[in-house]
């Protein structure tokens, strides 16, 4: 766990936003056809966000890198989960050094 990269990735209100919504996504990305087996499609989130493709991609990508979000990709689409143990750990090890 990279503890200063994961308060980097954290220290932007739209990526806070944006592990908010792959919370609880079925609520989040409501649509009549949604199906999140694979996770969030990453066009869900620009779409939700409403900024450009290379915006969102670049606020994802430090996400993923952060470890706060998992990608899987399915042929030629990319899908998203967050990683709920890392997640778990991160708010463990602030409550026992903060």
């Amino acid at each position: 766990m990279n503890i200063e990269l994961i308060h980097k990735a954290l220290a932007n209100p739209l990526r806070r936003q944006i592990l908010v919504w792959m919370k609880a996504p079925r609520e989040a990305f409501a649509s009549d056809n949604a199906e999140f087996a694979c996770g969030v499609p990453v066009s869900a989130i620009r779409q939700r966000s409403g900024l450009a493709q290379s915006t969102v991609s670049a606020h994802i990508a430090l996400l993923v890198e952060a470890g706060l979000l998992r990608p899987t990709r399915v042929g030629q689409w990319s899908f998203l989960t967050r990683d709920e143990r890392l997640i778990r750990a991160f708010a463990k090890h602030l409550y026992l050094h903060l």
